[in-house]
């Protein structure tokens, strides 16, 4: 099958179960005390077509999945849970790019996963985390954290303030290899190191900047001023790149974007962007399908 038809038809993997469980439950006080499972319903949007060119998808923001809980209001760039698009199960090894918005003293229960590489990147507030290994943390903007499912995990989740949402990115990439043991990790960066460049957050090497996963991918975060341009060369031969917009106007390739836009492309040896307003982007190259 051709990367293009790899779009199209996707991979039906383990994490839309996984994330479907997830959902069930509800953290409401710092005693770490579930409600009964709820049942989520779901705010269904047309399937709409992605825009498949030779090499690259374009993924426009009001395009992706809309799943509004009260608590929870999540913007799903891939299918989870119950948003189910088979044009959107993955971008090569990139598998979920959630939106999250979790309310005041909310956030999901204790839930399992297990063979995934996750990521979390807080935008804004507080998101206090605990899990099965021992490790109990709070991330905020600036952090980055992740765990490596492996062998399995359960973890909890939930906004550590009273008065104010926590937005934040989950982030799901399939592993190179399975049933690891797992493990987690969290830093903090510095966010004026990525001012009108691109600041490294992710990449397979545990020795190189950022956090480190079990797959050849790296994330990159950058802030640019109107006007600024940079290029980003692939580190890794067969890769593509994936990239989301947080904030503002930007050009990559010749495609405008704008804030929450998704817009993939592989067969490339490097990619160019150029901000079109002050602009925030996160870039994620990962394997594709060969």
């Amino acid at each position: 099958m051709n990367r293009k038809d790899f779009l199209r038809k996707g991979l039906l993997g383990t994490g839309i179960f996984v994330s479907a469980a997830a959902l069930g439950n509800v953290i409401r006080n710092n005693n770490d005390e579930l409600k009964e499972p709820l049942i989520l319903g779901f705010n269904h949007l047309p399937n709409t077509k992605s825009e498949i060119m030779s090499n690259s998808i374009l993924h426009k923001a009001n395009t992706r999945g809309d799943a509004n809980h009260g608590w929870l209001h999540s913007r799903h760039t891939f299918s989870f849970a119950n948003y189910y698009n088979p044009e959107r199960m993955s971008f090569g090894s990139l598998r979920v790019l959630n939106d999250d918005i979790v309310e005041a003293g909310m956030g999901f229960g204790t839930h399992p996963h297990d063979n995934m590489e996750i990521i979390s990147i807080p935008l804004e507030g507080d998101l206090e985390h605990k899990d099965s290994m021992g490790n109990v943390a709070v991330i905020k903007h600036g952090d980055i954290q992740v765990m490596s499912a492996g062998t399995g995990i359960f973890h909890s989740e939930y906004n550590k303030n009273k008065d104010r949402s926590v937005k934040f990115l989950q982030i799901w990439v399939y592993p190179n290899k399975n049933n690891v043991t797992p493990r987690y990790d969290q830093i903090t960066l510095n966010v004026a190191d990525r001012h009108n460049k691109l600041q490294q957050i992710v990449s397979p090497n545990a020795d190189d900047a950022g956090v480190w996963i079990h797959q050849n991918a790296w994330f990159h975060l950058g802030n640019f001023d109107k006007g600024a341009n940079t290029e980003y060369k692939i580190k890794r031969s067969g890769n593509g790149v994936y990239a989301f917009i947080l904030k503002g106007d930007v050009t990559i390739n010749k495609q405008p974007l704008n804030a929450r836009d998704g817009f993939g492309t592989w067969d490339i040896e490097s990619v160019s962007i150029v901000a079109d307003s002050d602009a925030e982007i996160l870039l994620m190259e990962v394997p594709m399908p060969s």
